[in-house]
């Protein structure tokens, strides 16, 4: 690699936070040390219960780039903030525990799509992830005028903000538990934003927004309303999203995503 190129590069921030799973924190810092370019730093914040992961960080050689805190937090959007207030990277990507780099090269190429687009403030790209138990590949570049549709597939996971931004828009709220990432790309609406089309991670579907998917449904109308107002059309596409969803768990609704994923046999 040509260090060179990257000398007046962004400062990478990456935050992981974890609770009580050490296993996966492991295999997120496992992506993150094979990254053929390093993170300038590497935040885990740790809320755990007990002292695995604590004892794991303190007794285990890890990269110079790699930083902890180690407290109890009030929930997700406060593992987030603290996170975000230790950084001194002018470009931050929070990579959850669980999640892994989709390729060695990520960091590398996200640098490279920054560097050359400047003025782009933040960008996000595509998801490996589980859909009705087949693997897929989703992404498609933010809409200001489709916000009412939710995350859309620009998916959390895959956002590279600068911190600047966070200045500007404010961190992640802690009213919602478990929408504030939806909350926060509402608020981002106005920034400069750049679509990267290329897969950025591989998503471990064991998180909140997964496990309590029809809650998320619920949480997100109550996000757009709350920047927006009333919303008839953004109830209407929560409902359908819902009916989606139960319609996934059923043996014809996963024949019938199997075709369209072109994974029918």
């Amino acid at each position: 690699m040509k260090w060179a190129y990257f000398y007046n590069m962004e400062q990478l921030s990456v935050i992981t936070i974890c609770f009580n799973n050490l296993s996966d924190l492991q295999s997120t810092c496992s992506s993150v040390d094979a990254q053929s370019a390093k993170p300038y730093e590497h935040y885990i914040i740790d809320g755990s219960s007990n002292t695995e992961i604590a004892e794991w960080l303190q007794n285990t050689p890890q990269p110079q780039y790699r930083k902890w805190l180690c407290e109890r937090d009030k929930g997700i959007s406060d593992a987030f903030n603290k996170g975000l207030a230790l950084c001194s990277g002018s470009l931050i990507h929070i990579l959850n525990s669980a999640d892994i780099y989709y390729a060695h090269s990520v960091i590398e190429n996200v640098l490279a799509y920054f560097n050359k687009n400047t003025a782009i403030q933040w960008a996000s790209g595509n998801i490996l992830m589980k859909r009705a138990g087949i693997w897929v590949q989703i992404g498609v570049p933010f809409d200001a005028q489709q916000l009412y549709k939710g995350m859309r597939a620009v998916s959390h996971p895959t956002w590279f903000v600068k911190k600047e931004v966070y200045n500007r828009v404010g961190q992640f709220s802690e009213v919602f538990k478990i929408a504030m990432d939806y909350d926060l790309m509402c608020r981002l609406k106005k920034e400069t934003y750049g679509y990267m089309n290329e897969t950025i991670v591989k998503f471990d579907d064991g998180g909140v927004s997964t496990n309590q998917y029809l809650k998320s449904l619920k949480e997100n109308v109550k996000v757009y309303e709350s920047h927006f107002g009333f919303s008839i059309a953004a109830r209407l596409w929560q409902w359908r999203l819902g009916f989606l969803y139960y319609l996934l768990q059923s043996k014809f609704g996963k024949f019938l995503y199997a075709i369209k994923a072109g994974n029918f046999k």
